[in-house]
């Protein structure tokens, strides 16, 4: 008999997490799990729900109206979830593993799992509604059969807030290397259309418009490293409040570097995108397991990033690692690693050699599965 697993999710826009939920829940082994995906709201113009759906996989909008939609909005997934009856209820960051508790009472038989994507908690970040959910998220995190942490740095951070040990299980994201590898054709197509040429140097910040990205870092580490180095251009890829977006455009043109940087929206080819870039940086002063440097890594790119989350461990080289918010210490970073732009050509295998090696899907899917279908063992047996 098939485990019925059901995941909870805000909604399926293209994210890092949403990217790597789609992944994971595509490469599910169908014989083993029947497998349906809750969404919160509809999504947008750019999305993932259409892969799922592409693939045969079940997803369930719930239509939320908004913020205090509560009451008829919690009754509706009562409603689905009655209908599924799933062995396994799976939430996905923040509000949907807190509504897994509170569906608990509803669902006695039905193991709660939760799905943590992050490494802290910037109190300075969220408004007063957010701290108080991240609060309950500690108080009630003991009542979750299962929580699945992305990253290391995530588990020795929430420990630290009162999850439980012994209920907390590290598996990290798994790159498609299938998808992100090396591709000379769309380096060019893409570099073209930017109108960059090929001896120009291009370092590019890959992550949606989001204070916790730290664009302001990156491009001041990029406006020092421009008054040493004229071969340079930059890039930020992502999407985002446009009032943040024009403040970085403001920011870009008080550095003088508004004519060096490309603004590019978020978009489905992010191979593409990854392969046109000489240098992949994050910049970031929180992360959990940072997608963006594997999947660049699976394309044959070398990185530069923060030494936050699990960043430092993907990377596997201390060289490139630095400390947050420190743009001096950023472009010097960026600047070796120019200068031995000539060397890396050698290396680029091995670069991605250490994601097939240690980040694959696979190991992603087949830890996924056995954390899971213990769990279904165990609730059949108590």
């Amino acid at each position: 008999m098939k485990n019925k697993i059901v995941f909870l999710i805000r909604d399926l826009n293209y994210g890092g997490a949403e990217r790597q939920l789609v992944t994971l829940v595509k490469a599910l082994d169908k014989q083993c799990f029947d497998v349906t995906v809750l969404c919160f709201y509809p999504s947008g113009s750019l999305s993932l729900d259409k892969d799922l759906k592409d693939s045969g996989i079940p997803v369930i909008c719930l239509e939320k109206q908004g913020r205090w939609h509560l009451f008829s909005f919690f009754w509706r997934i009562v409603q689905h979830l009655q209908y599924i009856d799933p062995d396994v209820l799976h939430g996905y960051i923040g509000i949907p593993n807190l509504l897994t508790i509170f569906l608990k009472p509803f669902f006695p038989s039905t193991r709660m799992v939760w799905g943590i994507r992050s490494s802290n908690v910037d109190p300075d970040f969220y408004n007063w509604l957010g701290c108080l959910l991240f609060q309950l998220e500690c108080l009630l995190s003991r009542f979750a059969d299962l929580i699945i942490v992305n990253s290391y740095a995530g588990r020795a951070y929430y420990l630290t807030h009162g999850f439980p040990a012994n209920k907390m299980t590290v598996i990290p994201n798994g790159i498609d290397i299938e998808l992100f590898k090396p591709d000379q054709g769309a380096r060019i197509k893409i570099r073209r259309s930017w109108g960059i040429s090929e001896d120009t140097i291009l370092l590019g910040l890959v992550g949606r418009l989001d204070i916790r990205k730290d664009h302001p870092t990156f491009l001041r580490a990029a406006a020092l490293l421009y008054k040493e180095r004229q071969d340079v251009r930059f890039v930020c890829v992502g999407s985002g409040s446009e009032n943040y977006a024009r403040e970085l455009y403001k920011l870009a043109d008080e550095l003088g570097i508004s004519d060096q940087v490309i603004w590019v929206k978020a978009c489905t080819d992010m191979s593409a995108i990854y392969n046109a870039l000489d240098i992949v940086v994050s910049s970031s002063y929180t992360e959990g397991f940072p997608n963006v440097i594997g999947e660049a890594m699976a394309c044959g790119v070398p990185c530069v990033v923060t030494d936050v989350g699990d960043s430092a461990w993907i990377v596997g080289d201390t060289d490139v690692v630095v400390p947050p918010k420190n743009p001096e210490a950023l472009k010097t970073a960026m600047k070796r690693l120019i200068e031995d732009i000539g060397k890396i050509e050698c290396d680029r295998t091995q670069i991605r050699q250490r994601i097939i090696d240690q980040f694959s899907v696979v190991k992603l899917v087949l830890k996924t599965e056995a954390a899971l279908l213990c769990l279904s063992h165990e609730s059949i047996y108590k």
